[in-house]
């Protein structure tokens, strides 16, 4: 009896391995296959001379997130935001990032120059919230400041303007 119930755990569980197998391969082929998984590169750098194209829903976001970030400028670089604050930027900020991800229509190597922008982004937000320790918030505010400066530098988007700089 013993041995029956040996040989069928052996039989389960090579059963599950397998079947957990099967159904791995496709996933990492179809994850292999979206340019959000392609190696990204280490540096902004121009198309060819040019600006990378955008389109309109990341146009839209980069807007809103300059438009949330000027009108704190002043008042980060008098030291007069609370971390409350900071954090109630960084939600904004994040919220923004978030739809700009999730309505991504770049051709590849665009998108990747934009995750650099985005990665950017997060870092600054996340340091606004308090979950750098190294950075703080106001100088996360600085880096995510000149993560859309750099958007403004590498991407066409007409009449953008760029936010003066914290340092």
């Amino acid at each position: 009896m013993a041995r029956l119930l040996r040989d069928l755990f052996f039989v389960a569980a090579a059963t599950a391995l397998l079947t957990v197998a099967a159904s791995i391969g496709p996933a990492r082929a179809q994850a292999s296959t979206h340019h959000h998984e392609a190696a990204s590169p280490h540096k902004l750098t121009l198309n060819h001379g040019r600006k990378w194209p955008t389109d309109e829903s990341l146009r839209a976001g980069m807007a809103r997130i300059r438009d949330v970030l000027e009108p704190q400028l002043g008042a980060a670089h008098a030291g007069q935001l609370t971390p409350e604050q900071y954090k109630a930027l960084a939600d904004q900020i994040e919220t923004e990032v978030g739809a700009i991800v999730a309505n991504c229509k770049l051709e590849p190597q665009a998108d990747a120059m934009l995750h650099l922008v985005i990665t950017d982004l997060g870092d600054g937000t996340d340091a606004m919230k308090g979950k750098n320790t190294q950075l703080g918030p106001a100088p996360g505010l600085v880096k995510v400041t000149q993560a859309v400066n750099q958007y403004s530098r590498y991407f066409d988007h007409p009449g953008f303007k760029r936010l003066r700089d914290l340092h």
